[in-house]
């Protein structure tokens, strides 16, 4: 590691290597994590990231290597050893118990108590608003865990952590389903935990808040050690580089294509208090953005132009004939297709198996009088499988055991098997890594040369500015820009998407 503070890392993990059957999950990695520190870990998925935060939090033992806590050989026989080692992990989506109190959750089974054993529950609420307000925050400490946001119950988990005098906290992916003011409270509740002396571990997928949070970055490849690498003596590109091993222009594989005839319209579409009399156009070959902030009314116009939501005025129009509003039916029948933002809750029944999820949109094609043929549905689906690049163990197997990137490869085998002439994609790549983002711009490209129209929501700069040969920009439920590729850039589309600019 460069630059290595004086004093021994409080957990490290030297030369770790661990298999599960003949398949190498991590191959003599090192780690080193150091009080007061901020420390990414970067990798695609496969990289060996989650069976890394395993290791450290006690639920893997390595197979070789060793596990060093300040300087001294340790062992993890469980998550209770890392527990009482100071090591707490805070996974995406939290599990609170929703009934009990934050208290009540924070203190589970360790409750400070008053004479003859009985819980001290003011004490216990006195504590939960100490370590909220050293954390910065403001929380309800008698407030049922029921109702609170994702970002709230993270915090709820921060200061349980915390309570049991955690010295290392793993942040696995904690800001997949934040908005941009809770993002901005989470950095600032990490800049808490670093003054405190707390080593952080942040494990994301999103380079800028890599860049913006976190002071080294150590990145895996294949479950191999690449690199440890001091943020600031290197680019976003080179942390892609090291990620995937390839330039980073390729993540935008975006092909020239001549625009056909329109094939999507939408007029003066309005949904009282969500959006306002927008109105674009997408043409066969295209891939058009729909980009702006975070609450502008992105995915609510999609909603409404597939027909999910029911529009107060306005039409939708596709290859020139009128869509029924408020059915999705009819939108299917006329050629669209839609990619929700929420692939596990809108786009996919995890429960069901690979070939099951990707027959849904289309059943009539695989169905054989009353039944539905199995040999249809497994053909169908494994015919897409291939062409996506899809990576399994059997399709019968439930879609939940993919990979996030694999399970946005089958909602788009759904519906790219019913050859829609629009395809509707909200965030396409968001919680997937940076190779399989690449897989799926290659996808959209192809599509749109094929003649496809593609309306693509993203909330990623980057992405929009690679992909799209316009931009439609959104600010507080109007479209206010409509910008070509030759003119957009981060500065021309944040103008318009904060209310700067205008069309």
């Amino acid at each position: 590691m460069p630059d290595r503070p004086p004093v021994p890392p409080v957990l490290a993990l030297h030369r770790v290597s661990k298999s599960f059957g003949a398949v190498r999950a991590l191959h003599e990695v090192s780690l080193e994590l150091f009080a007061g520190e901020a420390h990414a870990l970067a990798g695609e998925n496969g990289a060996g990231k989650s069976t890394l935060v395993k290791i450290l939090s006690g639920l893997h033992r390595p197979d070789a290597g060793r596990i060093l806590l300040d300087g001294e050989p340790a062992e993890f026989h469980g998550p209770a050893d890392a527990q009482r080692a100071g090591v707490a992990v805070i996974y995406q989506e939290p599990t609170l118990f929703p009934d009990l109190s934050v208290t009540e959750n924070i203190f589970m089974g360790r409750q400070p108590r008053a004479r003859f054993g009985r819980i001290d529950r003011p004490a216990a609420r006195r504590r939960a608003a100490a370590l909220f307000a050293g954390l910065g925050v403001q929380l309800d400490p008698d407030q049922p865990a029921r109702g609170l946001s994702i970002a709230d119950q993270q915090l709820v988990e921060i200061a349980k952590a915390l309570s049991r005098d955690a010295r290392v906290l793993i942040m696995d992916e904690p800001t997949a389903a934040l908005s941009g003011n809770e993002v901005a409270r989470l950095f600032g509740v990490v800049e808490a935990l670093r003054a405190r002396g707390c080593a952080v571990l942040f494990v994301s997928h999103r380079l800028e808040e890599i860049f913006e949070l976190c002071r080294r970055v150590t990145t895996l490849r294949d479950g191999a050690f690449v690199s440890g690498d001091l943020i600031a003596d290197m680019t976003p590109d080179d942390l892609v580089r090291r990620m995937v091993g390839r330039e980073p222009e390729a993540l935008f594989p975006k092909l020239d294509t001549v625009p056909g005839q329109v094939a999507l319209a939408v007029r003066r579409l309005t949904r009282e208090g969500v959006f306002t009399d927008v109105s674009f156009e997408v043409r066969a070959g295209e891939v058009v953005a729909l980009a702006g902030l975070v609450g502008a009314g992105r995915s609510e116009v999609a909603r409404a132009v597939f027909g999910v939501d029911r529009p107060d005025a306005g039409r939708v129009e596709v290859g020139g004939r009128r869509l029924r509003p408020a059915s999705p039916s009819a939108a299917m029948a006329a050629g669209l297709a839609l990619v929700p933002e929420d692939r596990r809750q809108q786009g996919l029944i995890m429960d069901l198996s690979i070939e099951r999820n990707i027959a849904l949109a289309g059943l009539p094609a695989v169905r054989r009088g009353p039944l539905i043929s199995r040999a249809a549905e497994r053909a169908r689906a494994h015919d897409w499988a291939v062409r996506l690049r899809l990576k399994f163990a059997r399709l019968a197997d439930p879609v939940g055991v993919l990979s996030g990137g694999n399970q946005q490869k089958v909602v788009l085998a759904k519906w790219l098997a019913r050859k829609p002439s629009v395809l509707i994609v909200d965030e396409p790549t968001r919680g997937i890594d940076v190779g399989t983002k690449a897989e799926v711009h290659r996808l959209l490209s192809e599509l749109a040369a094929g003649g496809v129209a593609v309306l693509m929501i993203s909330s990623e700069l980057p992405e929009v500015l690679g992909m799209a040969d316009r931009v439609l920009v959104m600010h507080e439920g109007r479209l206010v820009a409509d910008i070509p590729r030759a003119e957009a850039t981060e500065e021309s589309v944040m103008a318009a998407a904060t209310g700067r600019g205008a069309a």
